[in-house]
């Protein structure tokens, strides 16, 4: 029987349903099964994003696939510290200096003062490590 690959997530390559660790890749990549940075953005070459994403995370999947309607939904509904991080980023992508800062003061977070692109590195990195506790 020929397997087609799946995608990527959580250090595990889907196979139709079946999964197994991911061979050829070095283990430093992979910290106990968890998703990094690099891994995350290899999965936005899919069309839907990997299972077991918080909602700020699948909201940040979105916003990296050009999504940007689809993520401020999700952030929207989402009312943790975290929902409200990812929605001050996109309000500040947006352009909405005013709502951006609102948000981050719900998240408790600094306004960012990097480019779009290292903050989107910066917030998904971070939420990352919070989905790893």
């Amino acid at each position: 029987m020929k397997v087609q690959p799946g995608f990527l997530f959580w250090g595990y390559h889907v196979y139709k349903g079946v999964s197994g660790v991911l061979a050829g890749h070095r283990e430093s990549s992979y910290l106990c099964g968890l998703m990094t940075l690099s891994v995350f953005k290899t999965t936005l070459q899919h069309d839907v994003p990997p299972a077991g994403l918080t909602p700020a995370l699948l909201a940040m999947w979105w916003d990296g696939r050009g999504n940007w309607d689809r993520s401020h939904d999700i952030a929207q509904e989402d009312h943790s510290r975290a929902g409200s991080w990812v929605h001050a980023y996109l309000h500040r992508k947006e352009g909405d200096a005013g709502n951006a800062a609102y948000w981050y003061a719900r998240a408790g977070k600094p306004v960012f003062r990097g480019t779009l692109e290292e903050e989107w590195d910066h917030l998904s990195g971070a939420l990352l490590m919070e989905n790893t506790r």
